[in-house]
């Protein structure tokens, strides 16, 4: 099991790179099969979601399209209790069907947040896909129309999630040791 150091911490190899891409794809074709015929709005979560966003996007073979938004509520390696959004949603959500991209939901209070925004602009249907979900951290429960993977409260770096603005480069998760 392979070992990283990112700033002061530790962190164990957790999901490897073959068994996120295996889930992603199937992901995917979960997507593809609900929405055939239909061209959904992904928005994708920033920062961390950028990776699996682009890795779910390669295997849809739906009519889809994509936006950014930035969500943050993480300061180092807690939840800072604050959603702030710095980068707006300009698209117009009015009849569409939108998927929400998420790196991970944990207490949910991001998208608790946000949520209510997005139903204001009545969309057709919104639904949630996420990479990771820690079912034990869960303050504001959430529906998740499709789970990558769920996984114990503890702390993960890679494949978009950082600590402080690093180890997101790297193609596993990894968890803190």
């Amino acid at each position: 099991m392979a070992i990283v150091k990112v700033h002061d911490k530790s962190f164990e190899t957790f999901i490897s790179e073959e068994t996120i891409q295996q889930r992603v794809k199937e992901l995917a074709g979960m997507i593809n099969k609900d929405y055939a015929g239909e061209r959904p709005l992904f928005i994708a979560i920033l920062n961390g979601s950028f990776m699996f966003a682009a890795d779910l996007f390669k295997h849809l073979t739906i009519e889809a399209d994509i936006c950014f938004i930035k969500l943050a509520s993480y300061k180092g390696m807690k939840s800072s209790g604050k959603v702030v959004t710095s980068i707006g949603l300009e698209e117009d959500l009015f009849g569409k069907q939108v998927i929400i991209v998420e790196d991970i939901v944990d207490t949910g209070k991001t998208l608790h947040n946000f949520l209510p925004k997005l139903m204001h602009q009545q969309p057709k249907s919104l639904k949630i896909v996420a990479l990771l979900h820690k079912p034990e951290a869960i303050e504001y429960p959430l529906e998740l129309s499709y789970v990558g993977f769920e996984i114990p409260n503890k702390f993960v770096v890679g494949y978009g999630l950082d600590y402080d603005g690093l180890g997101r480069n790297f193609k596993e998760i990894y968890q803190l040791v």
